[in-house]
């Protein structure tokens, strides 16, 4: 059964909850059209509107509409809004409003340039209705939106394999969690996770696998566990023997991303390398350290596939 994101358990509405999303750039563009008469085109051109300066008054309205979205509109976030334009055209029979909104946040801003239009238009009708009552808003629609999940670099999705080291998992007195997290998440956006292993801390099994893995196909090796400063948190040594290169972007960026979560993520090692033509993340184990993961490598990471194809950036 589909579960809609903006009802819970109880079927209620609710928020969406951003908390965990990364904040980048988005960008939403909408448009929307003012059907004028003759007599309503005539009283602008000689500047003999009732109420004034038509155009600037809807512009400052859309923008002000576009900043009050989330007072008017139930479920949207409140957003720290960048910028906000609002361009009105007068045309032949009409005029054509678009609204361009920008914001680095963590959720889009479609719903703030719909909104700018539809009050930019609102107060249009407003300043005109005097000269004539049938004016029609109509077209209102989103034409561009760019960020986010939904904005990937590449359509490229690699084959996933996830590696768990723990004892205790491993002898079955814990529930595997993170590496569940692990293979739903990369499932989600359309990878092939087809391995899975859960292996003790500090196994010998661990190189054999990855390399086993690589000549098979594998091309995203995701190990969860081993990365602590506990005597048997053997899993970076182990794969830094197998590496071929760093990638020390990736690693500043998870380490980042999972202090400003929690403060002891500090205390966790982290490592990230190329091994042939297969990326090897290794992480700590936590259901947090996953779900962090899956925050900051969804879509960024799948851009190095086609570029170690031979592909230019």
């Amino acid at each position: 059964m589909t579960r809609f994101s903006h009802f819970d358990n109880s079927g209620d509405v609710s928020m969406v909850d951003v908390t965990e999303k990364d904040k980048s750039f988005r960008i939403a563009k909408a448009e929307g059209f003012v059907k004028i008469s003759q007599k309503v085109l005539s009283a602008l051109g000689r500047g003999e509107t009732p109420k004034g300066n038509v155009l600037t008054t809807a512009k400052i309205a859309g923008i002000q509409g576009a900043k009050r979205t989330a007072d008017m509109i139930p479920l949207c976030h409140p957003l720290e809004i960048s910028w906000v334009d609002i361009q009105l055209r007068v045309e032949k029979d009409q005029i054509r409003i678009e609204a361009v909104v920008k914001t680095k946040g963590a959720t889009g801003v479609e719903m703030e340039a719909l909104t700018a239009v539809s009050i930019a238009a609102l107060t249009l009708y407003d300043m005109c209705k005097a000269i004539d009552k049938n004016i029609t808003i109509t077209g209102i629609r989103l034409i561009e939106k760019k960020g986010g999940k939904s904005d990937p670099l590449t359509d490229y999705r690699p084959r996933v394999g996830v590696i768990v080291l723990s004892d205790s998992i491993h002898a079955g007195e814990k529930e595997d969690r993170s590496g569940n997290i692990l293979r739903e998440g990369f499932k989600k956006v359309g990878c092939r996770v087809d391995h899975s292993v859960i292996l003790p801390d500090g196994s010998g099994d661990l190189e054999k696998t990855v390399q086993s893995w690589i000549s098979e196909g594998i091309e995203l090796v995701i190990t969860s566990g081993g990365t602590g400063v506990g005597p048997r948190d053997l899993t970076i040594p182990a794969m830094e023997k197998l590496f071929e290169a760093r990638l020390p972007g990736v690693e500043q960026a998870l380490h980042a991303y999972g202090q400003s979560q929690i403060k002891t993520a500090m205390l966790s090692r982290l490592a990230v390398g190329i091994i042939g033509n297969a990326i090897v993340i290794c992480l700590p184990g936590s259901r947090g350290a996953a779900k962090d993961a899956l925050t900051v490598l969804i879509p960024s990471i799948f851009h190095a596939y086609p570029v170690m194809h031979g592909k230019s950036h």
